[in-house]
């Protein structure tokens, strides 16, 4: 245990202090240099690379890409580590439903992801690789100027052996499970008083709530938002309700730590760790498609995700040229279709469907649906005939702009539901 958390205080030394870049080109030949070192390790150690020969980074992007599906179809070829998906699936599985996590395969930790596309996710993390993930998120999160006891408090639907490398006698670690009752973990929130407070934007906001009606008194130093897209106007209201100037954001999900918050407030690719490729739907939108090159036990590469980022240009005034994005705007496949006045039928990116709800006067919480081809539910925390006019006036004019035919709309009341994630805006059609 000693010598692990001496591989967590050398991460973080590296992370905060060492790994400095001063250009985008400087950068761009490190991360070129580690994909291909991390091609000629997959050839030795992992079955599917073993015969592929990859020398350039031509090759390189040569090589289809993956995704969830594909990589749970060849999870046994794939993985370094001789992990058999059943057997690590089982673990995984059955620590969920005991809500006990602390089981692993020798050296290596099992997890469960749904993402926010509700399909099952298995991924793999060795020990080393635990060691290299605490190192660098304590690094990008804890304030400068004070790095010891901290008392962190960490909301998740599931707990991970990854999450518990944190723990220690200089920074105190406590899970607390979201598939408990919100009002008993918000009474233990308050005996525990967390110095820095991590979790889902829908639990920050209920925390938030609680602290508004005067049910809970926590000052937390840091907030850090998880798992869900953390919305421009849910991050404004959580600034204001906890007296911070920035609300940091973690972007990590099964394929890895793929971005943060600086301390300027700007959300920057962690571009020291993985290699991003853009898939542009437009000039600024683009799905990342991700190569992580630390990860020794389960291979990453040329992995497309769903996820729609917004790229924001310039350079920060950190110093870090890593990418910076403007925001996650959601779901690639979370973008809605209707049918067009011009053309068969019209894209619509989420942004513009959250837009026709959050400029209704009041609104808090709310959540849009397309379930039709023609149809759209939306749920609103507060039901009144003026709100539900002003959506719909909202619709109307965004149709009128983009030609296409205005969805019927219908209204029902928003309810949390704490075992999926949050999503303010999702495609549900058959």
């Amino acid at each position: 245990m000693g010598e692990r958390r001496l591989e967590v205080i050398r991460h973080f030394l590296a992370a905060r202090y060492g790994r400095r870049f001063r250009t985008r080109e400087e950068l761009r030949r490190y991360q070129e240099k580690m994909v291909l070192r991390q091609m000629a390790y997959l050839r030795v150690h992992s079955p599917y690379f073993r015969a592929i020969q990859v020398h350039s980074m031509a090759e390189f992007y040569a090589l289809p890409e993956m995704n969830k599906q594909f990589m749970m179809e060849h999870f046994n070829e794939l993985n370094c580590v001789g992990v058999d998906r059943d057997t690590a699936l089982a673990i995984a599985m059955d620590g969920e439903k005991k809500r006990q996590f602390q089981e692993k395969l020798g050296s290596i930790s099992v997890g469960l992801s749904s993402g926010t596309s509700g399909a099952r996710g298995l991924f793999l993390i060795s020990d080393a690789e635990r060691a290299l993930w605490a190192g660098t998120v304590l690094a990008k999160f804890l304030p400068r100027g004070h790095l010891l006891g901290h008392r962190i408090a960490f909301f998740l639907r599931a707990d991970n052996n990854l999450y518990e490398t944190i723990d220690s006698r200089a920074i105190r670690f406590r899970y607390f499970d979201m598939i408990r009752d919100m009002e008993e973990n918000m009474a233990k929130l308050e005996r525990y008083q967390p110095t820095i407070l991590v979790a889902p934007p829908s639990v920050l906001l209920c925390i938030a709530a609680g602290i508004q009606a005067g049910r809970l008194r926590i000052v937390p130093q840091r907030v850090i938002a998880v798992a869900e897209v953390l919305t421009a106007e849910d991050a404004e209201r959580l600034r204001e309700v906890f007296g911070l100037p920035v609300i940091h954001q973690a972007y990590q999900c099964t394929e890895g730590f793929l971005g943060y918050v600086c301390e300027c407030g700007n959300f920057h690719l962690n571009e020291e760790l993985v290699f991003i490729e853009r898939a542009y739907l437009d000039e600024r939108r683009f799905v990342p498609i991700v190569t992580d090159f630390t990860r020794k036990s389960q291979p990453i590469v040329r992995y497309r995700l769903n996820d729609i980022l917004v790229e924001q240009r310039g350079r920060c005034a950190c110093g870090n040229p890593a990418t910076m994005i403007r925001k996650i705007e959601g779901r690639e496949d979370d973008i809605f279709y209707f049918p067009g006045r011009l053309r068969d039928e019209v894209p619509v990116f989420p942004d513009f469907i959250s837009r026709c709800v959050i400029y209704a006067e009041g609104m808090v919480n709310y959540k849009v649906v397309q379930d039709g081809k023609s149809h759209v539910t939306v749920y609103l925390e507060r039901q009144t005939p003026e709100l539900q006019e002003a959506v719909e006036r909202e619709f109307e004019r965004l149709a009128e702009k983009m030609q296409f035919y205005c969805p019927k709309l219908t209204f029902q009341m928003y309810q949390n539901d704490w075992q999926r994630k949050m999503k303010r805006v999702e495609r549900r059609l058959d």
